[in-house]
């Protein structure tokens, strides 16, 4: 028998394959700009308004463009050799075409401009891109509006994101610039209304506006009245409207504008308690640029009169205002963005008084305003549509079932019903518009038990308990969940703590912090929950730690309070313009 070799055949039934990928297209794409350029299997030819013709492949402008293959497809160009190309000069077509064929293209300050254009038209979403990226790293207060403008005509979101972001934090700078002056009225009222423009005081913006109208004064005069409505001039200092805004001659001659002089004159007139109850409008209220962030603010503690604050982006403690009346055991809750309101509290016995500090005003400090109906000591606070609520607590010699709440605008308090169960130490969350009490103590018992107060019914319900009974503990709200923070049952101060979800009505148990805490202060502030100082048992703490609910985690900060404290109230406020660092 004659010898043969064969080929291994494959192992099982199936044949053996092998797929083959080519890395790269680029020498087929040099083999297309060669053929285009020697007008081999060109089917059509591109012309411009100034009259040139430019060749191509319908099947390679159909695949790299939306616009061409919707022209090769479904209209008439489909069956013609020569197509019109409106809106282009041949010189910018020319390099589209090339990106095609070659996938490179140069953008330079003097063609982007027009690129873009062309490209939005062509749906080249690569050249869009290239020509947005090539605009960002151009930004400059000379230039940023236009670059604004030009991203909202052609629908560049991260370029318009960008300039805006850009323009609200340089705004000065912008406006000192030609291109300010050149814009609409409607344009001048998008930025001066913003509430996201960085700006160290609302004299700039006063300025600004004046610049803008001198600048074409013969018809910019008259729509002055439009543009004052839109800066805050009450928010302006009063020495500044004494020396500069009365004294402008623009304002003198305009009786729509003296309106709004009177009624910044008027603000400043106004005591704390008249800021809190006055009807805010846009005048009124602070700007709160993209840049502004939220801090937490730490009030009273260990008797003393004291507060501190702390900023997450830089990661530092600095000293607050202090409050008149030294306390501890007190509650803590903001009132329409800017008003802070310690609530009772302990100094030698247990107090009624209130004190509020204005976070918008240019020398923040506490002042007095209106005490409460009861004593409350160990008192929990919750604020639910600016409506300061006081639970529970100790008057010095019951622990109270009793409840009020303050009504800002007409500056009374009010009792509201009583709890089932007496409480002091009680830990407050506000969740939907209803007040959760948690926990505390009877005067004989540390509690379990947790109930939900319904505004509209006046009524307090009670909910499923915490596995754990906890007085002094931290209540705080995170998403959908109210997290019960440490606490002391009697024996021991905890490390423990609980969530409950009211879609679900059930306790769980999360991981526990690093430290046992008591008394301590508890604040929600992006996405995080911060537990500040407290006391372990046997001293009081400086330290906080805050918990992830996405991993699960405590993690530690690393700067400490300036002062260790127990019995704090806590709260997150946006930064105040006018707290020294």
């Amino acid at each position: 028998m004659q010898d043969t070799k064969q080929i291994p055949g494959s192992i099982g039934s199936e044949a053996a394959k092998y797929k083959y990928k080519k890395s790269s297209y680029v020498e087929m794409f040099e083999v297309l700009q060669s053929l285009r350029k020697d007008e081999v299997f060109c089917d059509v030819k591109l012309k411009t308004d100034d009259g040139k013709i430019i060749n191509g492949h319908k099947v390679v402008l159909a695949s790299a463009s939306e616009y061409f293959h919707a022209m090769f497809t479904h209209f008439e160009e489909k069956n013609q050799d020569l197509v019109v190309i409106k809106q282009l000069d041949s010189s910018t077509l020319q390099l589209l075409i090339d990106f095609i064929y070659s996938g490179e293209i140069m953008v330079t300050e003097e063609s982007v401009e027009v690129l873009l254009a062309a490209a939005n038209l062509l749906q080249l979403q690569e050249v869009k891109e290239a020509c947005c990226e090539f605009l960002m790293a151009q930004l400059c207060p000379k230039n940023s509006i236009g670059i604004n403008a030009l991203a909202d005509l052609h629908s560049c979101r991260k370029l318009l994101t960008s300039s805006e972001l850009y323009i609200q934090e340089h705004f000065l700078k912008v406006v000192e610039e030609e291109e300010f002056l050149s814009l609409s009225l409607e344009q001048v009222v998008k930025w001066i209304s913003s509430n996201k423009i960085k700006v160290p005081a609302e004299d700039n913006v006063f300025e600004c506006v004046i610049r803008w109208v001198k600048h074409d004064l013969g018809l910019r005069k008259c729509i002055l009245p439009q543009l004052m409505e839109h800066v805050r001039l009450p928010l302006a200092t009063k020495n500044y409207i004494l020396k500069n805004v009365i004294e402008e001659p623009l304002l003198k001659d305009c009786l729509k504008c003296k309106d709004y002089l009177v009624e910044a004159l008027h603000f400043h007139m106004l005591t704390s308690d008249d800021l809190i109850t006055v009807q805010q409008n846009s005048r009124t209220k602070p700007r709160q640029h993209y840049g502004s962030h939220k801090v937490i603010l730490v009030v009273g503690g260990n008797g003393c009169c004291s507060t501190e604050w702390y900023d997450p982006k830089i990661g530092r403690w600095n000293i607050g205002p202090e409050m008149i009346t030294p306390r501890d055991s007190i509650g803590v809750g903001v009132v329409n963005d800017n008003f802070v309101f310690a609530v009772g509290g302990f100094n030698i016995s247990a107090l009624r008084c209130v004190e509020v500090l204005n976070l918008s005003s240019e020398s923040p400090c506490w002042k007095p305003t209106v005490n409460m109906l009861v004593k409350r000591q160990l008192v929990g606070v919750g604020v639910i549509k600016n409506y300061i609520y006081a639970v529970g607590g100790f008057d010095g010699v019951s622990t109270l079932s009793s409840a009020e709440v303050f009504d800002y605008r007409t500056k009374e308090w009010r009792m509201i019903s009583n709890m089932s169960t007496r409480r002091s130490s009680v830990g407050i969350g506000v969740m939907n518009d209803l007040l959760y009490a948690v926990g505390g103590y009877d005067s004989n018992l540390r509690l379990n038990s947790v109930e939900c107060y319904h505004p509209s019914l006046d009524k307090w319900i009670t909910i499923a308990g915490m596995h754990k009974r906890r007085s002094a503990l931290g209540v705080g709200v995170l998403g959908d969940e109210i997290y019960a923070v440490g606490g002391y049952d009697g024996s021991q101060v905890y490390r423990s703590v609980e969530a409950y979800k009211p879609s679900t009505g059930n306790w769980i148990t999360v991981a526990d912090m690093h430290l046992c805490r008591m008394n301590a202060g508890v604040v929600a502030l992006d996405g995080l929950l911060y537990v500040v100082g407290g006391s372990d048992g046997s001293s009081y703490l400086d330290s906080v730690e805050i918990y992830n609910p996405i991993t699960d985690t405590w993690t530690m900060i690393t700067a400490s309070m300036n002062v260790a404290r127990a019995y704090v109230g806590v709260v997150a406020i946006d930064k105040p313009l006018h707290f020294k660092t």
